[in-house]
């Protein structure tokens, strides 16, 4: 049986956003959990990635009360590419947020209930001053979701 991949298309632009990116890799790819964690960068993440992918793991910064900049081009660019094809793809979401990420959940639910992909799990949203426990919470989140994935419960 081939193995399953989760791609983790994580938004970084800061060293404790890389933090979380690397959490997010690392909570994949715990010793137990035999599945193909890729990390990608919004901007260089394309819809071949997706079709690829078994689910997917999204982190974004909140810019303004909505997701970050590249978060937004990389569905610009994939959304169409892959709306027909990956329905039901199992999907989870951190969002890093200085502030409450309202705004920023609202409209990836949009988008994502357009995708009709699944999500797992309620949004984690990392608000507030920066807080260690952050990374403790997506390592958490990436573990939940590739176990799932290897054990076919998403």
């Amino acid at each position: 049986m081939a193995s399953k991949t989760l791609l983790i298309v994580a938004h970084a632009p800061s060293p404790n956003t890389e933090k979380l990116a690397k959490a997010a890799y690392d909570g994949a790819n715990h010793p137990d959990i035999a599945i193909n964690v890729l990390l990608k960068s919004p901007q260089d993440t394309q819809p071949e990635d997706i079709m690829a992918a078994d689910a997917l793991l999204l982190g974004t910064t909140e810019n303004l009360a909505y997701m970050a900049g590249l978060t937004k081009d990389f569905f610009d660019r994939c959304y169409y590419a892959v709306l027909e094809h990956k329905q039901g793809l199992p999907f989870a979401l951190y969002i890093r947020a200085g502030f409450d990420g309202t705004g920023t959940k609202l409209a990836m639910k949009t988008i994502i209930t357009g995708l009709r992909w699944n999500q797992i799990q309620d949004t984690l949203i990392l608000k507030g001053d920066w807080q260690e426990v952050f990374v403790e919470q997506v390592e958490e989140l990436a573990m939940t979701l590739a176990a799932g994935i290897e054990a076919g419960i998403y």
